[in-house]
């Protein structure tokens, strides 16, 4: 196993490279597998030959798609040249492993000024809309859940059908059933009838775990991107406990959100409690029926 790591970063880095140090990485620590809440969790390792440091996630060798989806993500975010993410080294797989190579980050203690950094660049990020069309070349994951990515020109149609509707058939088929499917999602179709939506490339998982800070910025890692309304990223900020307000502050000062995000937002993080509920069931299935019944109530203008 460990000797196809070392084989993939040679290749890739066109440096011979031996593992002389291997260091497990706790979930419970800074570090990138603090994003992957769905089981089977990957391990997560600091790899080193005292000269260069890499991080490695592995999982089953199933697993392959969900870190070739996650590297395409952060390809496409570094892109940008706006935001950091880790580097992305090599992917591959071992008989019965698969394994994903980042360069390794050391973290440091956020500091204010940094938080809206992060904020302004987001923002700057979703100033990017020069797509046209809302989805992604492939399906993706969140988690280690399926995220249908099918290209639309409607944003409405997308949301409602390849997240909301998308997730609540999942759930039927687990024998959870929280309203006709049909009529949830026309609902959150039409609470979303009068928003302009330009796609813009979205992170899609964007919580507090999914981000980091060196000594000099911000990084965010971990994605679940497509093309999508801005307001999914700031909306999930808000869902698991908010962001620091200097995160806000930097946003707001490049990109002011519209007026109803606070109704949006709901209908948003909606998809994420379902996502929930399908991976771990129970309090997550109260929470969206408790959501949905907010969501019914909600009289959007």
């Amino acid at each position: 196993m460990w000797q196809c790591v070392e084989q993939a970063i040679s290749i890739e880095t066109a440096r011979p490279f031996k593992i002389i140090r291997k260091e497990a990485i706790s979930h419970g620590a800074a570090s990138y597998a603090i994003g992957d809440y769905d089981p089977p969790l990957n391990l997560s390792y600091k790899v080193s030959d005292n000269q260069r440091s890499f991080f490695i996630k592995l999982n089953k060798k199933e697993c392959l798609a969900n870190f070739q989806a996650e590297a395409y993500s952060l390809k496409k975010l570094q892109a940008l040249n706006i935001i950091s993410c880790p580097n992305v080294t090599g992917i591959g797989t071992s008989l019965d492993k698969s394994f994903l190579i980042l360069d390794y980050v050391e973290f440091n203690k956020a500091k204010p000024r940094f938080w809206y950094q992060l904020g302004q660049q987001l923002a700057q990020v979703h100033y990017e809309t020069k797509h046209g069309q809302f989805g992604w070349p492939h399906d993706n994951f969140i988690g280690q859940t399926i995220q249908p990515n099918n290209w639309s020109s409607n944003w409405r149609t997308f949301f409602a059908n390849q997240r909301i509707a998308w997730q609540l058939q999942l759930l039927s088929e687990k024998s959870v059933l929280i309203g006709d499917i049909d009529h949830i999602a026309q609902t959150c179709h039409d609470a979303l009838l009068h928003h302009n939506v330009e796609p813009c490339l979205v992170h899609g998982d964007l919580w507090q775990g999914n981000t980091g800070f060196t000594a000099n910025t911000a990084m965010i890692f971990d994605p679940a991107s497509y093309y999508g309304d801005r307001e999914v990223d700031i909306a999930m900020t808000e869902l698991f406990g908010h962001f620091p307000r200097d995160f806000y502050r930097g946003y707001q000062a490049e990109y002011p959100l519209d007026a109803g995000y606070e109704q949006r937002k709901l209908i948003y993080n909606f998809y994420h409690i379902l996502n929930h509920a399908n991976i771990f069931g129970g309090f997550y299935v109260e929470q969206a029926k408790a959501m949905l019944n907010r969501i019914m109530a909600l009289q959007l203008h």
